[in-house]
């Protein structure tokens, strides 16, 4: 069995101004992916929006990295959830990620990405 992450990603903007019926659907759509991914679901979490995230790295002072505010990254998607699932291969983790609500709407992606085994 091999691990996999399932990174959620979507235009945050869309997110916050979505419809209580299309919040519903998304919702909905993840209380059935875990139900049809079961034991297969190692961990999972929504995060929370971007402006709460701090990036740690870069040169600092003295031996420390430099905090500061905010991810980085010039684009409007962002990761706003993930799953961490183990499957027999990737064509498994590829067909239960399809199955999320995010995978068909035109606002957001789903990305499957396998963990390196270091065992």
């Amino acid at each position: 069995m091999a691990k996999y992450l399932v990174l959620i990603y979507g235009d945050e903007q869309r997110w916050a101004n979505m419809s209580p019926a299309e919040s519903a659907q998304i919702d909905e759509g993840h209380r059935a992916f875990a139900a049809k991914a079961g034991a297969a679901i190692l961990g999972s979490g929504q995060l929370q929006a971007s402006g709460t995230a701090v990036t740690v790295g870069g040169a600092g002072s003295g031996d420390r990295p430099l905090i500061s505010d905010g991810p980085f990254m010039e684009t409007k998607e962002v990761i706003g959830g993930f799953y961490i699932l183990e499957t027999a291969d990737l064509d498994e983790a590829t067909a239960l990620a399809s199955t999320l609500t995010e995978a068909s709407h035109d606002h957001s992606a789903v990305e499957v990405r396998p963990l390196v085994d270091h065992g």
